[in-house]
């Protein structure tokens, strides 16, 4: 049987060996993705007034944008455990782009409402972005590259803060009015993904050694478990350890993106700032990500190499129940300059507890590595569409948040059911000794 090749290190600043260029390649699909699912998130003040929504409607809308990804993850995690990664993420980034850019032809609350749960499929990304990275890094460097990847992506969470209302602005300036510019601004993120889906498979493999149908034609026992995907999904839903990451997965991941969609709008109508400025601190949240969730893998991996895999869990649930603090103490500033510092704190253990959590996925089941990250991802969406219901009713979004933060600090608890026996240590810690190695060779 095939004997997959992968990376034992990273070398950030070089695209020509395929495991950087796939690395680079992932996180910019998944930044891409970001832009365009949370591009319309600092616009709505622009169509809250536009489409004449209320508070319950945007709720709504919030919820739409992330409930469908919740099965999309699901069904990306089966399909890639068959096809693979590298045809998988073009498909859906052309086919993604086509809501993205025609957003703008909405004219209700109704159609509005259509094309947000249309564009929540293009989260599923996610799901392909940890796939490839995990097929393609050793275990030494695996927690570290799913974070960064990852964490990169999400930036476009952040960057799409001020980049779509500086975007608009471009269209104001030539004159169409404020109705015509936020639905033209779509356009831009529908065309870069797009063309990033077209790059994705003309410049990437789905591993080091090949893409799957090649390397099916020179084995034909190449990944032979994906003929048993059913079988092994089936085994995947009944550990409960995905379940417990699922949960754990959706008091970070789920509050980070329940945050890119109510942060522009939060700082508008709680500090009285304009959608520009509103847009530009929120943006502060996601770009904590060009570092934070790094970090998170990085010492997710060093507590694997140190403490095995119990190392990795520990250290995961320690910053979880950090998260959950800082959202409550953030849930209560009153001024604007203490909400600011106190958020980007919140956004630094948000953002390490999910690297963490994907420092600890790879190694749950390693012949359905895509259902897994796929349910454990789907957990992401799921705490965002429950959180959103706590922004649609008539909580304020301080009472919402501080609900929130009790709500994550007790799920760190979920921790203590992740646990590995012997046989997964012992495999792991080969792994660790023989991709470390060739460094201590060295020295």
């Amino acid at each position: 049987m095939t004997h997959l090749k992968k990376a034992t290190k990273i070398e950030l600043f070089k695209i020509k060996p395929m495991h950087m260029r796939i690395f680079h390649f992932t996180w910019f699909a998944f930044f891409v993705c970001f832009l365009a699912w949370f591009g319309i998130a600092p616009l709505m003040p622009y169509v809250r007034e536009d489409l004449d929504l209320t508070k319950e409607q945007i709720g709504n809308t919030i919820i739409a944008s992330v409930f469908v990804t919740v099965f999309a993850r699901i069904l990306i995690g089966w399909i890639i455990d068959k096809i693979g990664p590298r045809i998988t993420y073009s498909l859906l980034l052309i086919l993604g782009s086509i809501p993205v850019m025609l957003i703008g032809l909405s004219n209700s609350y109704e159609t509005f409402l259509l094309f947000r749960l249309a564009i929540g499929i293009i989260g599923a990304s996610f799901v392909i972005t940890q796939y490839h990275t995990s097929l393609v890094f050793s275990s030494n460097v695996v927690g570290t590259a799913n974070a960064t990847t990852a964490g990169w992506g999400n930036l476009g969470g952040g960057v799409t803060q001020f980049t779509l209302p500086l975007i608009m602005l471009v269209f104001l300036s030539f004159g169409y009015s404020e109705s015509q510019s936020w639905r033209y601004s779509m356009v831009v993120p529908g065309i870069i993904l797009f063309i990033t889906g077209i790059l994705y498979f003309l410049f990437t493999k789905d591993t080091l050694n090949g893409n799957f149908n090649e390397l099916r034609k020179q084995d034909p026992h190449f990944m032979e478990h994906n003929s048993k995907t059913s079988k092994h999904f089936f085994e995947v839903i009944k550990d409960f350890r995905v379940w417990a990451l699922f949960i754990i997965y959706a008091a970070c991941f789920g509050i980070e993106l329940t945050i890119n969609n109510i942060a522009a709008i939060y700082y508008v109508d709680n500090f009285q700032l304009s959608p520009t400025l509103a847009g530009f601190i929120a943006s502060l949240f996601g770009l904590m990500n060009i570092f934070a969730r790094t970090l998170g893998g990085i010492y997710g991996d060093k507590m694997g190499i140190k403490y095995g895999l119990k190392g990795r869990v520990i250290f995961l649930g320690i910053i979880i129940l950090l998260e959950g603090i800082a959202l409550i103490i953030f849930s209560q500033m009153k001024l604007l300059p203490l909400a600011i510092a106190t958020m980007i704190i919140f956004s630094l253990f948000v953002q390490m507890a999910e690297g963490a959590t994907f420092s600890v996925v790879p190694f749950i089941n390693r012949k359905a590595i895509g259902s897994v990250s796929g349910i454990v991802g789907a957990g992401g969406n799921t705490g965002a569409v429950l959180a959103g219901f706590l922004f649609r009713g008539s909580l304020t979004y301080q009472n919402a948040l501080l609900i929130l933060g009790c709500i994550v600090a007790f799920s760190s608890l979920m921790a203590f059911l992740v646990k590995f026996n012997e046989v997964d240590e012992e495999l792991h810690e080969k792994e660790i000794q023989f991709a470390l190695k060739p460094a201590l060779e060295v020295q």
